[in-house]
């Protein structure tokens, strides 16, 4: 029933959003300013996952390209948590091709039956670990599991809005996220179990 953690606390700022930005449409700077400090974090961290030390840059990059189209956009604080994320995705991708790094290839490309999402498996898989650390753990899941994780988590879209952002249907989302989730609990009982055994 719920969306999780960070998806409520991101839906408890989209009115504040909302209007930040129906004011920065009218000039205001300030209310921009606003907007930028609510969609930042989770836009970094978003990033962080797809392009890791670069993501200041591109994310730079995105809020040029955000501020420049800003009276183009239409629709409330959800729509533009979205909006931000579709162009920050496009520039991480523009960097990628830029560096000549090759996203990795995904597997989960045919549509799969709607699975429901526990989000127990959420909850202990991000509760027993770093920002920083989970991104690292994140950047090593399929591509299409790490962004739907990111997405859904960071950047805290839910499914449909993920799934725009991604192109893709949004039980494919749902499921990329599910499993991405599962292995990252898999990989920290893995780590758990074996980090007792190294030195």
């Amino acid at each position: 029933m719920g969306h999780g953690g960070e998806p409520r606390r991101a839906q408890a700022y989209d009115g504040e959003l909302g209007a930040a930005v129906a004011r920065a449409q009218e000039g205001d700077e300030e209310s921009f300013a606003v907007a930028y400090r609510l969609v930042q974090p989770g836009l970094l961290g978003y990033l962080r996952g797809l392009v890791g030390d670069d993501a200041e840059d591109v994310a730079s990059e995105a809020w040029l390209e955000i501020a420049r189209d800003l009276g183009r956009f239409r629709g409330d604080g959800a729509g533009f948590r979205g909006w931000t994320a579709t162009i920050a995705r496009h520039r991480a991708l523009d960097h990628l091709r830029r560096k000549r790094v090759r996203p990795r290839a995904t597997t989960l490309e045919q549509d799969i039956l709607e699975l429901p999402g526990p989000h127990s498996t959420h909850d202990q898989a991000l509760e027993a670990m770093t920002t920083e650390r989970a991104l690292d753990l994140v950047r090593r899941l399929p591509r299409d599991q790490a962004e739907a994780v990111l997405l859904r988590v960071v950047v805290g879209l839910d499914g449909p809005a993920a799934a725009r952002v991604l192109g893709k249907r949004p039980g494919a989302v749902r499921t990329a996220a599910h499993r991405g989730l599962k292995r990252l609990a898999r990989q920290l009982e893995e780590e758990a179990r074996g980090g007792a055994g190294e030195g």
